[in-house]
């Protein structure tokens, strides 16, 4: 009897040391917003983000523009999304040009899989940009949300934001309001209030560029542009063909999509801050999985490059509480 009662307390003499370590750890582990605790202070607005240009649109065709699907995209650390509807056999549906062409599927199925992602993914802030090449009403795109129960993370604000009325990461992720949603054209807050006009908070370079080194900054949408109340959104990605039929040029990703250098990520978003005083808010890529474009990413948004995001320290973290309760089940099986 004597030896069980010295057993029992060696375990719980072993195990308060144990208990308090796991404890301690798992409070430690930072505040992570969209991958950085970094970000977690930061006004939306004030964030650079990577896009994928047709996120929807994935393979090997000449008119597909990503290499995996958005789950990945979203995995992989890409928080914007950009995608091109058309309407199609009775709904919205995601077709590159034309629905004959190159069509993706229904609107709803690819809302779908980010609202599944998002419920797995509870500190991360995702937006989207819609094409709305049939100029439909934005009542369809609001139908589809609502069919995907992606309304329910949708962030709706009460009035037309100027830029720095944008709430941070931590705000948006605290209230569930997570996803926001932008459409180019026909938006229309009274009708869909959470489906926000696109060039009402952004102008966007010329798209389709074929000039490898990316020369201008200048607004195409809307044109003229000239002011300051607008965040840069930065068609990044190069094309090539002729007779009025473009492609993604792949051969030259490596450059495009890299950091730093002539025709680069970096070299444009440069030339973009000098010209409108204001870094990037979002640059589009195809393809972004060749190159280097969270390093990009990483120096818009001032982080240091040899940080690796929070998703692998609060991996590690997790490994580490998980041996420490395999330690306690074994001891309490002694």
């Amino acid at each position: 009897m004597a030896n069980r009662k010295q057993l029992y307390t060696m375990r719980l003499l072993v195990l308060f040391p144990l208990l308090f370590a796991a404890s301690t750890i798992a409070s430690t582990i930072p505040q992570a917003c969209n991958g950085y605790s970094a970000l977690c202070s930061r006004k939306w607005s004030n964030i650079s983000q990577i896009g994928t240009h047709d996120s929807a649109f994935v393979g090997i065709s000449p008119f597909d523009n990503q290499a995996v699907d958005i789950t990945k995209q979203l995995n992989a650390g890409i928080r914007f999304l950009q995608a091109q509807t058309h309407y199609f056999l009775g709904q919205l549906y995601l077709c590159h040009t034309s629905c004959i062409l190159r069509p993706a599927g229904p609107l709803v199925d690819y809302l779908t899989e980010i609202k599944k992602w998002l419920d797995k993914n509870p500190n991360e802030v995702v937006t989207l940009l819609l094409t709305n090449g049939d100029r439909k009403s934005v009542s369809l795109f609001g139908g589809a949300i609502t069919s995907s129960a992606l309304n329910t993370y949708a962030y709706t604000p009460t009035k037309k934001l100027a830029i720095d009325e944008w709430p941070t990461l931590q705000e948006m992720i605290t209230s569930g309001k997570r996803f926001v949603v932008f459409l180019d054209y026909l938006a229309d807050t009274t009708l869909v209030p959470y489906v926000l006009d696109e060039f009402q908070y952004f102008f966007e370079t010329a798209f389709d560029t074929t000039d490898s080194s990316f020369s201008s900054c200048d607004s195409d949408r809307p044109k003229p542009y000239t002011g300051s109340d607008l965040l840069p959104l930065i068609n990044h990605y190069l094309d090539v063909g002729a007779e009025g039929i473009l492609v993604p040029d792949r051969l030259a990703l490596k450059t495009t999509n890299a950091a730093t250098g002539k025709g680069s990520i970096g070299a444009q978003a440069d030339l973009c801050t000098n010209q409108w005083k204001r870094k990037p808010r979002v640059m589009l890529v195809d393809f972004f999985d060749t190159g280097n474009v969270f390093a990009a990413q990483k120096t818009l948004n001032g982080l240091p490059l040899a940080t690796s995001g929070s998703w692998k320290a609060i991996s590690q973290t997790s490994n580490i509480i998980s041996f420490f309760i395999v330690m306690l089940i074994s001891l309490c099986a002694l």
